[in-house]
């Protein structure tokens, strides 16, 4: 978490923008009664800025910051989300200027005592900061097609998964969070997909891209037939859902 920053996901951008889940409505909406004020929200680690657009649904102006040109580059405009390239650790923000600052899928990622430093230099007295993570999904009516993915994910290309993936896998309980705990409703998200729409999102997985940087080969080939099997009809829409662990606090 002390290391230089790594671009794990600049080589998957524009799959990472149209492939990836979104969050639930039902998130925001709850965010956007733990500040008094809505002024400014800063989402850090925005990627392609799935979290800021929800955001600027309640917020006046998101500052929608990533230290990855590439993922920005894919980024979804909205007239008021500000994005920018910085560090999360090192800022241009004011001091005590915002109201909300948000991490979602990206905290195991951060030096986090410099991070945390800087939510707490821009936060304001009355503000909150809220971070996110999803790790194992299942395929709802198709246990077989969960239990390949799950194999994909620890055997074939586990050993290609980056440093700081771990902290996903635990569910952020291996992670210091030293704010004063806001209570957070049970949430989940999901997405009703074809097999194609699985198949890109597991394009979007770190390790899957690691995996064919050092093969030469896309390792969902080798699943391929066995997941054509479990699924059914490749038209079949699924229901795919991925519990979510929400950490929200203050100063």
């Amino acid at each position: 978490m002390g290391s230089p920053f790594s671009d794990h996901f600049g080589s998957v951008a524009a799959n990472y923008a149209s492939s990836r889940p979104g969050y639930p409505p039902a998130l925001f909406a709850w965010l956007a009664t733990v500040t008094p004020r809505h002024d400014l929200a800063w989402d850090c680690g925005t990627g392609s800025g799935q979290t800021a657009v929800a955001l600027a649904a309640h917020f006046d102006r998101v500052v929608a910051s990533d230290a990855s040109e590439r993922q920005l580059e894919h980024a979804v405009p909205a007239p008021n989300v500000d994005y920018q390239c910085f560090p999360a650790e090192s800022t241009p923000l004011e001091d005590l200027s915002v109201d909300l600052v948000t991490v979602s899928q990206a905290l195991h990622w951060f030096d986090l005592e410099r991070f945390y430093a800087e939510v707490g230099r821009v936060l304001r007295p009355s503000g909150a900061i809220a971070v996110w993570t999803y790790g194992r999904h299942y395929v709802d009516g198709a246990p077989e097609a969960t239990a390949i993915v799950e194999d994909f994910h620890d055997r074939l290309v586990g050993p290609y998964w980056p440093p700081g993936r771990e902290h996903v896998d635990s569910n952020y309980v291996d992670l210091p969070f030293p704010f004063r705990p806001i209570d957070v409703p049970a949430v989940a998200m999901e997405c009703h997909w074809s097999l194609d729409q699985l198949r890109d999102y597991l394009g979007t997985w770190s390790a899957t891209s690691r995996y064919e940087a050092a093969l030469g080969r896309d390792p969902r080939e080798l699943i391929a037939s066995d997941l054509d099997a479990a699924w059914g009809d490749p038209a079949t829409v699924r229901r795919i859902v991925w519990p979510l662990t929400v950490l929200a606090g203050r100063v």
